[in-house]
């Protein structure tokens, strides 16, 4: 971050949480919204140094013949092997941050910015920006969104990917604001509520 940099807020929640809903509300405010997880797929599709790099460690199998990215042996790859977890981000998260750098100067004008990232603490990113916002829902709730929207997967499967990410209560220790997605109030008061705190903030 600069010292003219606007105002920077980091929106985070477990699969399922609902944080692109909470995202949307805050763009329909007239706030931009980086999404790093579709940066991520793009860059890893069009970023020459980071297609070679990612080539280089998993094999040609790793992009199709036409040169998109092969999603499903990439994950067989990475998903059961920590080790290789790690090498990815590690190949992955630096092209982001840039990218998400240039994509702040463009938009400078604003009075505050959202990066929305599943892996917002994991990646250490959250230390670059100003605020963060968890979004919480209890597993069982998060499971049976993730059944609706995904049918294919099973319970087992959400489950595995659930377990791979850190804990609700870290999230929660982490964050500096929380939105309840959970059933028990209603969402768009408490996005009204941090709009009007992050203006005031920027304004300050």
């Amino acid at each position: 971050m600069t010292a003219n940099a606007p105002l920077q807020i980091g929106i985070t929640g477990g699969i399922g949480s609902g944080k692109s809903l909470v995202s949307r509300m805050f763009a329909t405010l007239g706030i931009p919204i980086y999404d790093a997880d579709t940066r991520a797929k793009w860059l890893m599709n069009h970023h020459p140094g980071l297609r070679a790099a990612i080539g280089a460690q998993f094999g040609a199998g790793a992009y199709h013949a036409d040169g998109s990215l092969n999603r499903p042996y990439l994950a067989t790859q990475v998903f059961h092997d920590g080790d290789q977890i790690v090498q990815l981000n590690a190949l992955v998260h630096p092209k982001v941050s840039e990218d998400y750098a240039e994509w702040v100067l463009v938009h400078a004008r604003f009075p505050y910015l959202l990066k929305e990232a599943a892996l917002l603490y994991e990646s250490q990113s959250y230390r670059l920006l100003h605020r963060t916002i968890t979004v919480y829902a209890p597993i069982e709730l998060r499971t049976q969104r993730i059944r609706h929207r995904d049918p294919h997967r099973t319970e087992v499967e959400i489950r595995a990917i659930i377990a791979k990410q850190i804990s609700e209560e870290e999230r929660l220790a982490m964050a500096d604001h929380v939105v309840y997605n959970d059933n028990s109030r209603l969402v768009l008061p408490q996005v009204l509520t941090l709009h009007e705190k992050f203006l005031r903030k920027a304004e300050g």
